[in-house]
C-alpha cells in the first residue's frame, strides 16, 4: 500500500510539473509572438492556439488564488504573474486589431488568396476586418459621396489601400543559424546570422524568417 502511494504521490508531482513546463513553454511563446507582432510591420499568421492556451491558464490561476489565504505570499506572487500574462495577451490581441484597422482593404485582399490553412487572420478577426471596410464605405457614402457629382459616386477600395511598409529596419536575435540572407538594395550580397547573434536589418529580407521561428523581433 505504501508503494503504491509514493507511486501515486510521484505520479501527480510529475504530472504537475509536466503542466506547469507546457504553461511555461507557451508563456515564452506567446511573449516571442507578441513581440514579433508588435514590432513587424505587417500582420503576422495568428496564434490562436496560444492565445487560447494562455486564456485556460488564467482560468486555472484564478481558480487557485481562490483557495489561497489572505495574507499568503503566494498570493502576491500569483497576482503579479496572472497580470503579466494579461498584459501579453491584450496587448498582443490589440496589436493585431490596430494592423487590421490601419490596413483593412490590403489584409482582405491578402487573405482572399490564401487557403484556410494559411490563412493569417482567425474568423473572428476576419469578420472584423469585414464589417470594419464595411462601416468604412458606409461612412464616406453618408459623409461624402453622396454629395459629389455622379461620376464619383462609386466606393473604389483598390483607390484606398493602405500597405505596411515592408523596407522597415527591425532589430533581431537569430534563434538558430540561418546562411544566405540576400541584402535588400545590393547586387545580390549575402549575409549570414549566426544563432544569438543580433542584427538591424530591413523587414522584407526576413520575413519569411520571423514567421518561420528562425528569428526573433526584439
Amino acid at each position: 500500500m505504501e508503494d503504491d502511494s509514493e507511486a501515486h504521490i510521484l505520479d501527480e508531482s510529475e504530472d504537475r510539473e509536466e503542466r506547469e513546463l507546457t504553461a511555461q513553454s507557451a508563456l515564452l511563446a506567446i511573449e516571442e509572438a507578441w513581440l514579433n507582432e508588435k514590432f513587424a510591420p505587417e500582420i503576422l499568421p495568428h496564434q490562436s492556439d496560444l492565445v487560447d492556451c494562455m486564456l485556460q491558464q488564467i482560468t486555472h490561476m484564478e481558480e487557485n488564488i481562490k483557495r489561497l489565504e489572505k495574507g499568503d505570499l503566494r498570493l502576491m506572487i500569483h497576482r503579479m504573474e496572472l497580470d503579466r500574462i494579461k498584459f501579453v495577451i491584450s496587448s498582443y490581441l490589440r496589436a493585431r486589431l490596430e494592423k487590421i484597422e490601419k490596413y483593412t482593404i490590403h489584409i482582405l485582399s491578402q487573405e482572399a488568396n490564401r487557403s484556410p490553412e494559411e490563412c493569417y487572420l482567425t474568423t473572428p478577426e476576419l469578420q472584423f476586418a469585414k464589417e470594419f471596410l464595411a462601416s468604412i464605405e458606409t461612412l464616406f457614402r453618408t459623409v461624402a459621396l453622396q454629395h459629389m457629382p455622379g461620376s464619383f459616386h462609386a466606393f473604389e477600395v483598390n483607390k484606398m489601400i493602405v500597405k505596411p511598409n515592408m523596407q522597415a529596419y527591425v532589430f533581431l536575435r537569430a534563434n538558430e543559424r540561418v546562411n544566405g540572407i540576400i541584402l535588400p538594395g545590393s547586387l545580390d550580397e549575402e549575409i549570414d546570422f549566426e544563432s544569438g547573434s543580433q542584427h538591424i536589418i530591413q523587414y522584407s529580407a526576413v520575413a519569411h524568417l520571423v514567421k518561420s521561428g528562425a528569428v526573433q523581433l526584439i
